[in-house]
């Protein structure tokens, strides 16, 4: 049978899972009366609230007889190492570019992977169909940039195709037609079939599913031989050691599901049920004479958090799992699969560092934990420095800013305020476009800030660039906190008669304890007050007084953007139910001990 292996890579949100839509709907996968929906690749919860694709997806399709297997990938740099892993699997690329946006920091890094891997790329100039947009202009931007990554002559050869995903039609031209068939013929012309190698079977595992029946399987694809079910076949492990093992099942990729076989061909990607133990980047090979694949680098990370076990005064309220044995594991399950991820357990076994590549990688493993039923406490999030050549070094990243001209010169300051320089300005139409080098710790805090600063008008992106020499102290909050005095129920009288003192993060009747965050001063300089105090009742009428308090609806705040908000002794508490910010330490006189030790020991 004939196939294609295609990746498609793009910055976030320029329609990468709006097209395997059209994809899958133009090749009939789905029955005509079949309720489908949109963004059907994005299945797990996270994914469908946030718009965003976090694990990359495969589905298989056929168009004239020709079996095209398609990969969907995240747009985000903080789930880089699920795009690094899965363009091994693939032959050629569709890079999808937004025709207002242009190119963007994202579009860079996948691109420089799939040239790298010498993939045939197919370029896509998507939404032709938005106001202003600029095609032509963002084609000759897309060649620029082929030619700044050192592409090959085959590769600046590129065909480009434009269209729009949502209204449903590709063309060579910006001719509008009735469906995606030029894309799909373009497919088929351009990449190239996978190599047929004949020879001792070799399978790189790009990446894992998991069945409650069949346990983990491995998925990736066959770089030369055959692979027939009941084989027995030879493990090449991360260190170099054999494991003898049995291919009991094997699975190829049809629709959107799977279908048992007896024997897998050269070049396409199939799901190997029987290996045990096996990790992501590990070669399945022939039994006689097993040859290992070159293991796929993937990038470090720039980041960690400390991860403990819940110890506030609610401990254990909410969640089914709240020791550290259950956060270690499940910690453990998920470096399996999460390959930009790392765990270092600590000299306290309550304590963890986690790794990863940024803030929404950390806070969506923490967000998954939460929904799985875990109690935890997370600390701030800290960048991963590094000695070189005797100094110390932080990691710096490229930041994009597209946002209104008349806001320009806001973004400028809060970025320069935080030790970002800029180094490029242009005009995009009606927008700015701005281009920073930052310090990664200056971004932590910075979106809420840039949003608030531009009324929500400003599209940032950001990319890890290299290695810097430290860059010195970087201004974090500028506001204190409100605390709570006393444990108990915050009451609408007292939130009432303290509004002057701040902006609350909390209702009247929630439950409080000791040294918890219930809202942000309105000063530098952090300041205990009691929320819980009822009104004092006298034995006289009085008339209509209670229906003055008038109480400012709450602040409510997301888990990434409590992340940016806490500072070093601040740690947020998250269960199933509830997400609330406290002090490390609880007590006020602990604390007023402690600052005093830390200042004679500065």
């Amino acid at each position: 049978m004939d196939i294609r292996n295609i990746a498609i890579i793009a910055h976030v949100d320029h329609g990468k899972t709006t097209l395997v839509d059209k994809i899958l709907h133009t090749t009939n996968v789905f029955r005509d009366n079949q309720e489908t929906g949109e963004l059907i690749m994005d299945s797990n919860d996270l994914e469908r609230e946030r718009g965003i694709t976090i694990l990359a997806k495969n589905v298989s399709v056929t168009y004239k007889g020709v079996k095209i297997n398609v990969i969907d990938t995240p747009g985000h740099a903080d789930f880089g190492g699920e795009v690094e892993r899965v363009l091994k699997m693939a032959d050629g690329v569709l890079l999808l570019v937004d025709a207002f946006e242009g190119p963007m920091p994202q579009t860079r890094f996948v691109l420089q992977k799939a040239l790298n891997l010498n993939l045939h790329p197919i370029v896509v100039i998507n939404k032709v169909d938005k106001p202003n947009c600029r095609p032509d202009e963002v084609h000759d931007a897309v060649f620029e940039l082929f030619f700044q990554l050192d592409a090959t002559e085959d590769q600046l050869n590129f065909p480009t195709i434009y269209g729009s995903s949502k209204q449903g039609w590709f063309n060579t031209s910006l001719t509008p037609t009735e469906d995606i068939t030029v894309l799909l013929d373009t497919i088929l012309e351009k990449v190239p079939p996978p190599t047929v190698v004949e020879g001792p079977v070799q399978l790189q595992i790009t990446s894992l599913d998991y069945s409650s029946f069949l346990g983990r399987i491995a998925i990736g694809k066959i770089t030369r031989g055959v692979l027939k079910e009941g084989q027995p076949v030879m493990l090449c492990k991360v260190d170099g050691t054999m494991q003898r093992s049995r291919v009991k099942e094997l699975y190829v990729f049809v629709d959107m599901g799977k279908k048992r076989v007896t024997e897998v061909q050269c070049g396409d990607i199939c799901a190997v049920v029987g290996i045990e133990g096996f990790q992501i980047g590990e070669t399945i090979a022939d039994i006689d004479n097993p040859e290992a694949v070159a293991i796929i680098p993937i990038d470090e990370p720039t980041m960690n958090m400390q991860f403990s076990i819940n110890n506030s005064p609610f401990f254990g309220k909410e969640g089914k799992f709240v020791t550290s044995r259950h956060i270690r594991d499940r910690l453990m399950k998920e470096l399996e699969k999460n390959l930009a991820l790392r765990v270092q357990e600590t000299d306290d076994a309550d304590k963890f560092l986690v790794y990863g590549r940024g803030i929404l990688h950390l806070s969506v493993l923490v967000e998954t934990m939460r929904r799985e039923g875990y109690e935890l406490t997370v600390g701030q999030p800290q960048v991963i420095t590094k000695e070189i050549n005797g100094k110390k070094n932080e990691p710096y990243e490229i930041l994009v800013v597209d946002v209104p001209a008349e806001f320009s010169g806001k973004v400028i300051d809060l970025v320069t305020q935080r030790k970002g320089e800029m180094h490029i300005m242009e005009t995009k139409g009606l927008m700015q476009h701005l281009e920073f080098d930052i310090p990664s710790r200056g971004l932590i805090g910075l979106r809420s800030q840039m949003l608030t600063g531009t009324q929500g008008e400003a599209v940032m992106a950001h990319r890890f660039n290299e290695y810097k020499p430290w860059k010195g102290f970087i201004p974090g909050r500028n506001n204190g906190v409100l605390l709570a005095k006393t444990a108990g129920k915050a009451t609408g009288y007292s939130i009432d008669k303290l509004q002057d003192r701040g902006a609350f993060f909390i209702d009247p009747m929630q439950e409080l304890y000791e040294g918890q965050i219930i809202g942000e001063h309105i000063k530098p300089g952090d300041l205990v007050v009691n929320v819980a105090e009822t009104k004092k009742l006298t034995n006289m009428r009085s008339s209509g007084t209670d229906d003055s308090v008038r109480i400012t609806p709450k602040i409510q705040m997301t888990l990434e953007e409590c992340m940016e908000y806490i500072q070093q002794d601040e740690c947020i508490e998250v269960t199933p139910l509830n997400i609330r910010l406290r002090k490390i330490q609880l007590n006020e006189e602990d604390r007023k001990k402690f600052q005093k030790m830390m200042k004679a020991d500065a």
